[in-house]
C-alpha cells in the first residue's frame, strides 16, 4: 500500500475566516493551490506534498473530515478497510472533480478522508 500524502482538514466558520487563516499558514511559506469555494489547499513550494486543507464545509459529504490521506489504489484500501469492520462514514465514489475517495472512521472517532486521483 502507497501512500501518496497526508493532509490535515481544518474547517472554519466563514469565508472570511477562510481567508484569514489562508493569510496566516501565507506566513508560514505555504500558497495556494486549489480553491473550489467551500475548499482551499495550500501547499509549500518547495514540497508539493506539504498541504493543509481549509474548508468552510463538506458538499459532497456528509461532514468535514479531520484529513485526507492520499492513496495509489484507494479501492484496495477501501476492500482492506471494509473488512476490518472499520465504521465507514461515505461509500466510495468517483467526485466531479477528479478524485475516487470513501470517509472511515479511526478508532479515536477521527474521520479520514481516503482517495486517489482519477487520471
Amino acid at each position: 500500500m502507497t501512500i501518496r500524502r497526508i493532509v490535515p482538514n481544518i474547517q472554519v466558520e466563514r469565508e472570511e475566516q477562510l481567508r484569514t487563516s489562508r493569510d496566516f499558514y501565507g506566513l508560514l511559506g505555504f500558497e495556494e493551490v486549489m480553491n473550489m469555494g467551500w475548499v482551499t489547499t495550500l501547499a509549500s513550494p518547495s514540497n508539493p506534498t506539504a498541504q493543509i486543507s481549509l474548508f468552510t464545509e463538506e458538499r459532497t459529504a456528509p461532514l468535514v473530515p479531520d484529513l485526507s490521506v492520499e492513496v495509489e489504489d484507494v479501492d484496495a484500501v477501501y476492500a482492506q478497510v471494509s473488512a476490518s469492520g472499520a465504521e465507514i462514514v461515505r461509500e466510495l465514489r468517483d467526485e466531479e472533480w477528479g478524485v475516487r475517495r470513501f470517509f472511515v472512521r479511526d478508532p479515536n472517532g477521527r474521520v479520514v478522508n481516503v482517495l486517489t486521483h482519477l487520471t
